[in-house]
């Protein structure tokens, strides 16, 4: 119970700890020291434009980044958001709370799509109300694919479609050629042939309507916007985000999941070390952080998690054998892990299903390659040089004048009373002597009356006296 209830403890701290550390310092680029003037140090008489790039594959990471963004524009009174954009796509869920929160925008924003704006990124481009593009640069391909590049079924691209027709009508382009850059079945005379997906370039958006202008930096996209003079105000990458970005990534996570697993395994085998529950406690804390500084594990999905391990230890240490306890302990804690994973909204998003069965999949995964590994490695480990202090190797032999009972002394038949509780070993009293015992199966409490059915060496068996 206390286990579980320092771990509780620790995540909540690791909660706290990181929303502390949610706020971002902002530095202001380029341009002279700025004023003192209760605005942040932004001076009011030059216009602001906020900065953010988005040059990684869309992610949660992604989504973060532009919720702090505009947290932090107003702080500045930024004229307009600028969006730096390079990015092949990623994550649809992602990029469809991205879209909808540049929808909800009370600024302007301009996306300067340096290169690529391929995927789910032609999708948060679209949402933005001008795109310039830099020459040479491209954007669409948005069909939805799986990991593997493979195309989704025609369910998965109708949304995404009425996603990019939708985003195309708000900012007054054509809504056709939108739901093209999804589905080749689109055919648009002069614009897309019939079975092609469609990509523009710089100079085809430019044409078309799907591009403001074609400009060669930020400075030529804040030129065309009425920005002669301006403070550009981008937010500062911290160590915190670097690691929270290095702990995502998957291989990370499934190593994570693995040394969770891992140390409540060998804490089991080897009860009171505490060394490998402290492992498991530091690779939780490690996993659910920063999935919880993402907005993907929620507190329901980190509670779900400790239900799970205080399932376990009930059925471990209190109720006997392996039961409901156990089997509901064990699906709360991979849930827990699993759900971790995926956006919140994910029960009110219609195609996060296959991130879902991911998230699953590579819960098991380390839950079976860690039980493999227990059961090859798991001796040698904790007799290795580095763990043989925490362990006891010692052995009690006879011939140095251990003795467990009297071997001349057949105890079966008689009867005792336990005093201790057996589940299923424990000690017993027979007429004034204290042995150690094991229960043939049931639990027996402290003060029943118990006889010995089997007296085995140095082992005695007994059950409730009938």
């Amino acid at each position: 119970m206390y286990r579980n209830f320092l771990l509780l403890v620790l995540l909540a701290c690791s909660g706290w700890l990181a929303g502390a550390s949610d706020a971002k310092a902002l530095q202001s680029l380029p341009g002279d020291s700025l004023n003192p003037t209760g605005n942040n140090g932004v001076s009011p008489d030059v216009p602001v434009d906020y900065k953010l790039d988005v040059r990684e594959t869309i992610g949660p990471a992604s989504l973060r980044k532009l919720q702090k963004a505009f947290e932090e524009a107003p702080k500045v009174n930024a004229s307009y958001l600028l969006v730096h954009m390079n990015t092949f796509g990623g994550l649809l869920d992602a990029a469809d709370s991205m879209r909808s929160r540049l929808l909800r925008s009370d600024i302007p924003v301009l996306v300067y799509i340096n290169n690529n704006a391929a995927s789910a990124g032609a999708l948060i481009a679209l949402a933005c109300d001008s795109i310039y593009m830099h020459p040479g640069a491209t954007m669409g391909a948005a069909s939805v694919v799986n990991q593997t590049g493979e195309v989704m079924p025609e369910k998965y691209q109708s949304y995404m479609r009425s996603l990019m027709r939708a985003t195309a009508e708000v900012r007054g382009r054509d809504p056709r050629i939108a739901e093209a850059f999804v589905d080749p079945v689109v055919e648009i005379p002069g614009v897309v042939g019939a079975d092609e997906v469609l990509s523009f370039t710089s100079q085809e958006a430019l044409k078309h309507g799907y591009c403001e202008g074609i400009v060669s930096s930020v400075d030529e996209v804040l030129a065309r916007a009425g920005l002669a003079e301006y403070e550009l105000v981008e937010p500062e990458i911290t160590w915190t985000d670097r690691l929270v970005d290095f702990l995502v990534n998957p291989l990370v996570s499934g190593i994570l999941l693995m040394l969770i697993i891992g140390g409540i395994y060998f804490e089991m085998q080897t009860p009171g070390v505490g060394f490998a529950l402290l492992v498991s406690i530091t690779a939780a804390l490690l996993y659910f952080m920063p999935l919880y500084l993402e907005g993907l594990a929620d507190h329901w999905e980190i509670l779900l998690f400790l239900a799970g391990l205080l399932l376990l230890a009930l059925e471990l240490f209190v109720i006997p054998g392996f039961g409901v306890a156990g089997i509901l302990g064990i699906v709360c804690i991979v849930c827990g892990l699993a759900f971790s994973l995926v956006l919140n909204d994910y029960f009110i998003f219609p195609i996060g299903g296959g991130q879902l069965v991911n998230a699953f999949l590579l819960v098991l995964a380390s839950i079976v390659i860690t039980t493999a590994l227990a059961f090859v490695f798991g001796k040698n480990i904790f007799s290795s040089k580095m763990f043989r202090k925490l362990t006891l190797t010692d052995e009690q032999r006879s011939s140095e004048g251990y003795v467990g009972t009297d071997r001349g002394h057949n105890l079966s038949g008689a009867t005792g009373v336990a005093v201790t509780d057996l589940r299923p070993s424990g000690k017993i009293e027979i007429d004034g002597q204290r042995y150690d015992a094991v229960s043939e199966g049931a639990f027996l409490v402290k003060g029943t009356e118990i006889e010995v059915i089997k007296h085995e060496t140095f082992s005695i068996f007994v059950r409730q006296k009938r």
